[in-house]
This record gives structure tokens, sequence and C-alpha cells, in this order.
């Protein structure tokens, strides 16, 4: 009996230690959700005052804020992109016939115009049909075409692709080449068709080479286009057919010998955003990376204010500017772009809205903390 007893003991040390743990597991789940016990109240508080001092400086909370737009279009281009889908392709056609030879608008509108495509394509069909020979059409076109290549493709990283989707993916930037050659062809001083072309490069991973053969081509006809710069940055960058400091150089070069204006001082602040793992904001905050901030104040200052590609700039900015804790500065570059979050950094995230407000939000908070003076 006394050997029985022995061995039930020992077998309900494991069970005893096991009702231990789990009432221990219980206990710190329980005190931890406790806000009187955490700081989760505390970091409820912050969010609250940060979204009091962001409404109080005039700015919109996150569900009002534009995800597809990293700033306001014009009305004009805003009237023909509504048009367009419901069949008024001449409404598309009119637009980029104003804006003629201003290449970075031109690149804009294409842009625009081709993403509607890509979704439904029967107004620029019947375009084509009107205009076969319309140089206009045929970018809109061959932007589509690639547009819809990579939204085969999707935006997950090359591991979580499926074979399918590649496959869909490369065979239809093959078939963008032809329509940009057509569409380079039919107007040989816009540079637009060429950057499509970049995301074609990006895709099929063309040899650095091929790529310069390409720049070279852009540049002749357009030497400082934003939009230009910005995708070449991207097929430099690691992730993609570069390297961390092939980006930085091709980033610093452009930024270097950019008159003001041109806002290419965006560069820098993007390379380096791209390739920044840091846990802390100690590289944001390097001379370096304090004169590119201050380079970028400088060219947007300088730059037409209806720029189209200027609120992109100025997102970079904010952001930066509030790491280097420069929050009153940041919290101008907000209000410049308040109600829209389709740009770097925040359109990396899941929820761009959401961090876009967080950052700024904070923003707002230490402003009016410092206008406030001491408690």
């Amino acid at each position: 009996m006394t050997v029985l007893l022995w061995i039930l003991g020992i077998l309900a040390v494991p069970t005893l230690l096991f009702v231990l743990w789990l009432a221990g597991v219980f206990l710190k789940e329980f005190f931890s959700s406790n806000p009187s016990g955490s700081d989760t109240g505390s970091d409820s508080d912050d969010d609250g005052l940060g979204a009091q001092a962001a409404e109080k400086a005039g700015l919109l909370p996150a569900e009002r804020q534009n995800t597809e737009l990293s700033g306001p279009l014009p009305t004009e281009w805003a009237a023909a992109l509504t048009a367009v889908p419901g069949g008024d392709w001449r409404a598309g056609a009119a637009l980029l016939e104003a804006i003629g030879r201003d290449w970075e608008r031109r690149s804009a509108v294409t842009y625009l115009l081709a993403e509607r495509a890509a979704e439904a394509d029967d107004w620029l069909l019947a375009w084509e049909k009107e205009r076969p020979e319309d140089p206009d059409a045929a970018v809109v076109r061959a932007r589509s075409t690639v547009i819809l290549a990579w939204e085969l493709r999707g935006a997950k990283r090359a591991r979580h692709t499926t074979e399918e989707q590649f496959a869909a993916f490369h065979r239809t930037l093959r078939s963008a080449r032809e329509e940009i050659t057509r569409a380079a062809a039919l107007n040989p001083d816009d540079p637009t068709p060429y950057i499509a072309e970049i995301w074609v490069a990006l895709g099929l991973g063309y040899p650095h080479s091929e790529m310069d053969r390409l720049w070279t081509e852009i540049t002749a006809r357009a030497p400082y286009h934003f939009e230009a710069h910005f995708s070449a940055l991207q097929f430099w960058c690691a992730k993609w057919r570069g390297s961390q400091r092939l980006a930085a150089d091709f980033a610093e070069r452009a930024a270097a010998g950019a008159p003001l204006g041109s806002l290419l001082t965006a560069l820098p602040l993007i390379a380096h955003f791209e390739h920044d793992e840091s846990e802390d904001t100690a590289a944001d905050n390097t001379p370096e990376m304090v004169a590119r901030v201050d380079a970028g104040l400088t060219d947007a200052a300088a730059a037409d204010p209806a720029h189209p590609r200027l609120p992109e700039l100025r997102h970079l900015l904010a952001f930066y500017l509030h790491l280097q804790d420069r929050d009153e500065a940041a919290l101008e570059q907000f209000k410049l772009v308040d109600g829209y979050v389709n740009a770097l950094p925040w359109r990396y995230r899941g929820d761009p809205a959401a961090y876009y407000c967080r950052v700024r939000n904070t923003t707002a908070k230490l402003v009016a903390e410092a206008a406030a003076g001491p408690a």
C-alpha cells in the first residue's frame, strides 16, 4: 500500500506542476489585459490626444483619407477620369491633347487613364477603332497592358506567387513590349512609352546594359522626369534588379544634377527608405539625412505648386521631419497633403490610412504640447 501511494504521489507531481503553470498563465493574462495593470490605457490616451490635436489642426480622420491618390487631382483631370469608364473616350483624348508636350503631366494622366483601361477597356477599344493611328490611344494601351501584367502577378513576394501567376505576368509583359514599340514609333519625342518599359525591364529582368540603353532613350527626351527617375530607382533597388549601393548611387547622382523644382531630391530619401532595416531612428538622424531633408524642403518650395508629383515629396518630408523631431515643420507638410495617403512611406503598409494618421497624430500632439509649454 505504501509503495502504491508513493507511485501515485510521483505521478501526481507533473499534474500539479501543469495546474500551477496553467494558473500562472491565466493570472498573467488576466492582469495584463486589465488597463489598470498595464500601460494599455496610457497608449489609448495618447492615441486619443493625438487624434484631438489633429482634429484641432483641421486634419481628417483615417476613414476620410483617399488611398488611391497621393494628392488631389486637377478638376479637368478628375472630370475626364470620371467620364471615360462610361464610354466617353473623347474626354480622355481631349485631356491628353491639351497637355501636349508637358511630359510630366502626360505620363501622369496616361497612367491614370491606363489604370481604368486595365479594369475595363471598352472605351479604349472604341477610341482605337475611331483613331487607329492615334499616339495617345497607343500609349494608353501600352501602359494599361503593363499595369494589367502587374495585377496578374499580384503584390505578394515571389515565394507567395504561383507559377500560373508568373506565366501570365511574363506573357503579358512580353505583349506590352510590342505595344510600347508601336506607341514610341507613333510619337518619337514622347518619353512615356519608355517609362512604361522600365516596369517591363523590372519584371522580365533586363540586364543592366539593356536598362542603361533604355535610360538613355528617356533622358534624351526628359532628363529630369520625376516618374522616370522613381521607376528607374525601383529597378536599381536590391529587392529587384540592383543593390543598395547601385540604388543610392543612382539617387545621389540624379539629385545632385537636377535643377531646383524638379523634385528629384526625393530620390535619396526613397533609396534610404527602401533599404533601411534598422529598428530605431538613428539612421534617419544622421547629418547626411538631415541635409537630404533640408534639400527636399528647398526643392519643394521651388517647385510648381501644381506639379503632379509634388505631394509625393511632401509625404516623405513629413515622415522624415517627424523622425528627426522637427515636428512643427513636419506638421506643415502633413497639412499640405492631408486627405491622400497613396505615397511612400504609407502605401507599403496593410492599412496606409491608419499608419499615416498614427504618425501624423503623434506629430500634431507633440506640436500642441510644445505650444502649450510646461505643464
